[in-house]
């Protein structure tokens, strides 16, 4: 019985492998200031890209216990649980929290989420081949001129390994709450302050049918990637 219950376990950890998360940003605690995902235990994807778990996948409501500073124009690093294992597009958005509320009661609904990156993939052969696949940790830049205050931030990695159909597509998400001081509405900043101006919501952002997730990444004919989602926000 017992060799039986151990292979049962090498086989459920196996079939789990290819999937992860991404449960804390570099230098703090698993789910600290990151909010919980729904699968925290089994690492599995969204694929419906019309749920509510397409926002923050998250397991239930209600914000992280912490909330992370960082400064504006300075880096912030994920980690991810084991790594970006399949190949696929990494995205990063942002969510200004609204006047009178905290990172940590903000659900992140409606049209306020920006685009802050997006990787692009090099195309050999006709397949792509992205930056991402295989690390263990992400970083990106806090845009300089955004407001100081509370923010979600939301890292995304959608795998396409298998997205040649609708539906087909694998979406990680996490969203942690992050605030952001030293922008362009800190005193002495040189920095403009500039209004992100192309916002989405989550759901809402996506449709299935999308160029850059219903694809074939393994013969494309070598055209050029495009990202599902707004253009990226730059200062």
């Amino acid at each position: 019985m017992k060799s039986i219950a151990a292979f049962a376990l090498l086989v459920a950890g196996a079939q789990a492998a290819p999937h992860y998360t991404f449960p804390k940003l570099a230098g703090t605690a698993d789910w600290s200031s990151v909010r919980q995902t729904a699968n925290f235990q089994s690492n599995g994807p969204v694929t419906d890209v019309n749920s509510d778990a397409i926002r923050c996948y998250q397991r239930a409501a209600g914000g992280a216990p912490d909330t992370t500073e960082v400064k504006a124009g300075s880096q912030i690093t994920w980690v991810a649980a084991p790594n970006i294992y399949h190949p696929g597009a990494l995205s990063a958005y942002m969510a200004k929290v609204p006047s009178g509320q905290t990172a940590a009661d903000f659900d992140g609904s409606g049209n306020v989420w920006f685009k802050v990156y997006q990787d692009m993939p090099t195309t050999s052969g006709g397949q792509y081949t992205w930056p991402s696949n295989g690390k263990a940790q992400v970083a990106f830049t806090v845009p300089q001129c955004l407001a100081d205050g509370d923010y979600l931030f939301r890292i995304e990695h959608v795998a396409l390994h298998s997205a040649s159909a609708a539906g087909g597509a694998q979406f990680y998400i996490s969203c942690a709450q992050v605030h952001v001081t030293g922008g362009s509405s800190s005193t002495g900043s040189a920095t403009q302050q500039q209004q992100p101006s192309e916002l989405v919501s989550f759901p809402g952002a996506y449709k299935a049918t999308d160029p850059g997730l219903m694809i074939n990444i393994y013969n494309n004919g070598g055209k050029e990637y495009q990202p599902a989602g707004p253009a990226v926000f730059t200062c």
